[in-house]
């Protein structure tokens, strides 16, 4: 694992006008559209080379907002793999490894607290 693991988060909204309207005049920013096969996603703004972690606002059929709306991903060579591991160690698999166009691969993930987690991975 790489020693900065944490490379990604989303925020899962249900009204995509409201919460981009709140988070780009909260932060004075302005979110850029993310091309996506099944969801809407808006992105904050990022410099691909650059520390930390960016993200952004998330429209998913079947993922509601609040609660357990914020994922955290983790990098990952391939996504498969750790994604085979999941229900090893007590969690279980919420969507196997998917396209999500030119940014590569994400498998979803159930840890053994109940709190979903993301896998990514550009292979």
């Amino acid at each position: 694992m790489p020693a900065n693991p944490a490379i990604w988060f989303e925020i899962y909204v249900q009204d995509m006008s409201r919460a981009k309207a709140f988070y780009e005049s909260v932060f004075q920013v302005k979110l850029e559209r993310l091309d996506s096969t099944e969801i809407e996603m808006w992105g904050f703004p990022m410099e691909m080379n650059g520390p930390g972690a960016s993200g952004s606002l998330v429209k998913m059929k079947g993922v509601a907002s609040g609660g357990n709306s914020t994922l955290v991903y983790f990098s990952c060579k391939d996504c498969a793999v750790e994604a085979d591991r999941v229900a090893k160690y007590g969690g279980s698999l919420e969507r196997a490894k998917m396209p999500i166009g030119k940014y590569g691969f994400i498998a979803l993930a159930v840890d053994t607290e109940g709190n979903m987690i993301g896998l990514h991975s550009m292979k």
